[in-house]
């Protein structure tokens, strides 16, 4: 904001930081542990987000740098804690993540990955250090970065073969179920990098395991360089840390990109993507999923063309739920993202000048800024992830619910936005909290606006 007479200060950031990107990425891989290389305050900041959203145990290990670490170097913690991971939870993959401390402090972790390797008989542990100081970026980058180390390490040159590798974006469990689901309608043979579906949404089992079941299989990884081709999910991904971007530099596997498919515009053009690739028509189902999301539009379009919505987030989830907006008559009056994406302000600009709407894009932004700007835009509709409940509490904003962290609500794990079906949900949704505000609140407006109580004269 130009009032304000400081700089570099964040009032209530919009992200989260990289080292929980970290997390969230290796979740996603088969029997897989994460070594944070930082103090338990960080451990217990990550933990304490991932198991509210996901109402799942979230075992972390930390190397619990303290003082003497910080001016002596923190390899010998690092290393015993390796030992004690590997002796206690017997995992055959470890991903270390640093954290701000440890960069402060030009931790190489890599050099001390090596270091325990030759040291140690790991037999088939494979360790894997990516670096995500918290202040250089956000979860966003984080978790990309990681899955791009990832593939650095693992994947090597292999025989061509007729799968498909799907790099995901950072959406929930049931979403990536959703997408698995659609893939497998089209008869595509996938390979999902990474896959949270079970790892993060696990159902009820009386066998205790310390790690949970599922994720990418190792074997898979390292077939990804030999596949047919990539479906990167996420248009504003950064060409520097974008895994199929490697797979594709690397190793020639032909890249397609495309947007975290929300609205008609962005299921429509993945459809087209796995048509291409299966060659095979899009499937009768999806075609009547498309039909009831149209006409849920027509339904809801009177009331639609009403909001102007708050929509905040990842870079990619606010352009694809903008998107949505945009077919809908909604304004996007605010659009806010933590992250610094030259790519995200391009898609956005292009798709609010085609409609002809004016918005707010904001980027590297805090909550103090999106709080301004919602109230100069006159916003109805919050639309994001639970840091904004403020915005409800303050203004009594409706709210809905998208993204991570989701900490006021249960389900975020549960959440399916993708795809025509989850388009039309949240769809409703969103129609749904404004109508509900309007007529929750309608008879005490009235009441205020016209039965006034005069004061008496004095």
């Amino acid at each position: 904001m130009k009032t304000r007479n400081f700089v570099n200060l964040n009032v209530n950031p919009c992200k989260m930081c990289m080292p929980m990107g970290a997390a969230i990425a290796l979740r996603g891989i088969e029997n897989s542990m994460m070594m944070l290389h930082g103090s338990q305050g960080c451990n217990a900041y990550l933990r304490t987000h991932l198991t509210t959203h996901f109402s799942e145990p979230m075992d972390i290990a930390s190397s619990s740098l303290h003082e003497n670490a910080t001016i002596y170097g923190g390899g010998a913690n690092l290393k015993k804690g390796l030992q004690n991971l590997i002796r206690i939870y017997n995992p055959t993959f470890i991903g270390i993540a640093t954290t701000c401390l440890a960069e402060t402090i030009g931790e190489d972790v890599e050099r001390i990955a090596k270091e325990f390797r030759a040291e140690n008989d790991l037999g088939a542990v494979n360790i894997i250090a990516t670096n995500t100081p918290g202040y250089g970026g956000t979860l966003c980058e984080g978790y990309f970065t990681t899955l791009r180390d990832i593939l650095r390490h693992v994947v090597r040159p292999s025989d061509r073969h007729d799968r498909v590798n799907v790099v995901m974006a950072h959406v929930s469990p049931g979403d990536v179920r959703n997408i698995k689901s659609m893939l497998q309608a089209f008869g595509i043979d996938a390979i999902m990098f990474p896959d949270i579906s079970t790892t993060f949404d696990a159902p009820f089992s009386r066998d205790f395991s310390r790690i949970p079941k599922g994720g990418t299989p190792h074997a898979d990884i390292a077939a990804m360089s030999g596949a047919r081709a990539t479906i990167e999910i996420g248009a504003a991904i950064p060409e520097q840390i974008s895994p199929g971007r490697y797979l594709e530099d690397q190793f020639g596997v032909p890249l397609v990109r495309s947007p975290i498919p929300i609205g008609v515009a962005h299921c429509d053009s993945f459809m087209q993507v796995l048509s291409s690739l299966s060659g095979r028509a899009t499937p009768v189902q999806f075609q009547e999923d498309r039909g009831k999301l149209v006409d849920g539009m027509i339904d809801m379009h009177k009331t639609s063309g009403e909001i102007r919505a708050l929509v905040y987030g990842d870079p990619d989830q606010v352009y694809s739920v903008a998107s949505l907006c945009v077919e809908n008559g909604i304004t996007p009056a605010v659009l806010g993202t933590g992250s610094v994406s030259k790519a995200y302000r391009g898609l956005l600009d292009k798709l609010l000048e085609h409609a002809g709407m004016a918005s707010t894009i904001l980027d590297d932004t805090d909550f103090e800024t999106l709080e301004h700007h919602t109230l100069k835009n006159e916003v109805n509709l919050v639309v994001g992830n639970s840091a904004g409940k403020q915005l409800t509490e303050k203004y009594g904003l409706p709210p809905v619910r998208i993204g991570f962290p989701i900490n006021d609500r249960f389900g975020g794990q549960r959440l399916v936005y993708t795809g025509y079906s989850g388009s039309l949900k949240l769809l409703d949704d969103m129609v749904n909290a404004v109508l509900a505000k309007k007529f929750g609140m309608h008879r005490v407006d009235m009441l205020e606006k016209y039965h006034r109580v005069e004061e008496p004269a004095i």
